[in-house]
């Protein structure tokens, strides 16, 4: 986390144009997939039989109705976060463990629907933004023109569409570039899938009050975990400290790399651009 600290306060010495324009492309991003997911866990209480969430206000595309200051402070700084939780009363729900299934899972569903749709446009405007022989070029390089897609993958190829998400210099890329404007359409794409999949992930994880520990108590555990409020404010503050001390880091990481990579070159392979 500190590290990335520095990293933006080295850039916005260095280049505070860029920074302020990288700013206002991540907290789009993250507005727009927090907000979503919360969303679309009202709506599908909703469904469910429990109106709480439409009653409070919480299937509203205001912001403030859904952000949590801390989770979307560690959004920023670490790439993963979490909103306010949507209240639901599951005494109204029509089949209880079925429902807070659906609930739970809504969000997570989204943020994967929203990272998979991202992906597809951007694959879409791959073939518009490059020109053909630059792209047959990087293939014969790279072996695929994966990497100025895999925002999610490591290694040099990679690093293009890292570069492309996260706004640095391609001076010497121009001459290549079909209409040079969908370069910032495409930044957008690359970020609205990586931190839609690092959502999906990270709201996984079988921690209170995440939707993982739900999905978790509802299948496996069959509904035998009832914890009370109490609980879930101390298992809250554990998660706070996991997620500050960098723990979660190397497991999300390599949960981002692995799912993210598939994902890339299963829509890549479908499209017909590998």
């Amino acid at each position: 986390m500190f590290n990335r600290i520095e990293l933006y306060i080295e850039w916005l010495r260095t280049d505070p144009l860029d920074f302020v324009i990288y700013m206002v492309y991540t907290w789009g991003v993250i507005l727009i997939s927090l907000i979503l997911h919360e969303c679309a866990h009202g709506y599908i209480a909703l469904k469910c039989g429990d109106p709480t969430a439409k009653m409070l206000g919480r299937l509203s595309l205001n912001p403030l109705r859904h952000l949590d200051p801390i989770g979307t402070l560690c959004m920023f700084l670490m790439g993963f976060g979490w909103a306010k939780p949507v209240p639901v009363n599951p005494r109204n729900f029509r089949d209880y463990r079925r429902d807070d299934f659906f609930v739970s899972i809504a969000g997570i569903v989204t943020n994967l629907t929203l990272c998979i749709v991202s992906i597809v446009l951007a694959t879409v405007v791959h073939c518009f933004l490059w020109e053909n022989n630059f792209i047959v070029m990087f293939r014969d390089v790279y072996g695929s023109a994966e990497g100025l897609l895999n925002v999610f993958g490591t290694g040099e190829a990679s690093e293009y569409a890292l570069a492309i998400a996260y706004g640095a210099s391609f001076e010497g890329f121009e001459p290549f570039m079909q209409n040079g404007w969908l370069l910032y359409v495409q930044r957008f794409l690359l970020l609205m899938a990586d931190v839609n999949l690092s959502l999906a992930l990270f709201n996984l994880l079988p921690i209170p009050p995440l939707d993982g520990y739900h999905i978790l108590n509802d299948t496996i555990l069959g509904g035998k975990l009832n914890l009370g409020g109490q609980t879930f404010r101390i298992a809250q503050i554990a998660m706070i400290m996991l997620v500050m001390s960098g723990l979660l880091d190397t497991v999300l990481i390599s949960g981002s790399e692995f799912v993210g990579s598939a994902l890339v070159r299963t829509i890549m392979m479908i499209g017909g651009q590998l």
